[in-house]
């Protein structure tokens, strides 16, 4: 763990030190439900969704008994309804057919899974079946590059490698939703509240804002 990796994580410890993953579940499938439901959507409106949803289908069995249309009609307020029932329906088939409604808990099966990238199933692997892993949505990858974890031009992947490098074994899954928390309140995409953040001086963010200031 490098020195900037250290600093952020005794930040992270103190000011996102509950945080934890947002989505309402009880089971790996209904929590990979609610990830491919949260794709360009919140997680509180996902919440409110997979509350009705999960009362007519908490299982793949059950879910496969709703038609597309039942489905679409139910998930639009997160949506990308279409695409996202297709999926979902296409998934539970497969987890029925191949893995007798059971999630799998390797990697590789879960993507084979429609609808289901890498960072979807880092998700299920870490919140369901003790992975050590984080998974890099768009809060993660903003402040990866903010803080200079990553080159301005890093995928998604490459910034999960140069995480994994500079965080301690057993600790990823935590500094996974430490790193989202701080992102949704405090490092936001729009009008991040530097103000109050301790990180600031080592952001870019933050000195090329101050810089456009001071030219002004």
């Amino acid at each position: 763990m490098n020195k900037s990796m250290r600093m952020i994580k005794s930040y992270l410890d103190v000011v996102c030190k509950d945080a934890k993953c947002e989505l309402n579940y009880q089971t790996p499938y209904q929590l990979l439900v609610a990830v491919i439901l949260s794709a360009q959507c919140t997680d509180k409106r996902v919440n409110i969704v997979t509350d009705y949803l999960f009362k007519k289908a908490k299982n793949p069995f059950e879910m496969t008994k709703l038609n597309l249309e039942e489905l679409e009609k139910i998930i639009k307020p997160c949506g990308l309804y279409h695409a996202k029932a297709k999926a979902i329906l296409e998934l539970s088939n497969d987890l029925i057919q191949k893995y007798n409604g059971n999630l799998p808990e390797r990697r590789e099966e879960l993507m084979k899974l429609r609808g289901v990238g890498r960072k979807t199933a880092n998700v299920v692997l870490s919140n369901c079946f003790n992975g050590d892993e984080i998974a890099v949505d768009t809060h993660i990858l903003r402040i990866a590059k903010r803080l200079n974890l990553v080159n301005d031009n890093a995928t998604p992947y490459e910034t999960e490698m140069a995480l994994r490098k500079n965080t301690e074994p057993l600790t990823r899954a935590k500094t996974h939703h430490q790193l989202i928390s701080f992102g949704r309140n405090i490092c936001t995409a729009r009008n991040p509240k530097c103000d109050i953040c301790e990180l600031k001086n080592i952001c870019k963010y933050y000195k090329k804002s101050t810089k456009n200031i001071k030219n002004r």
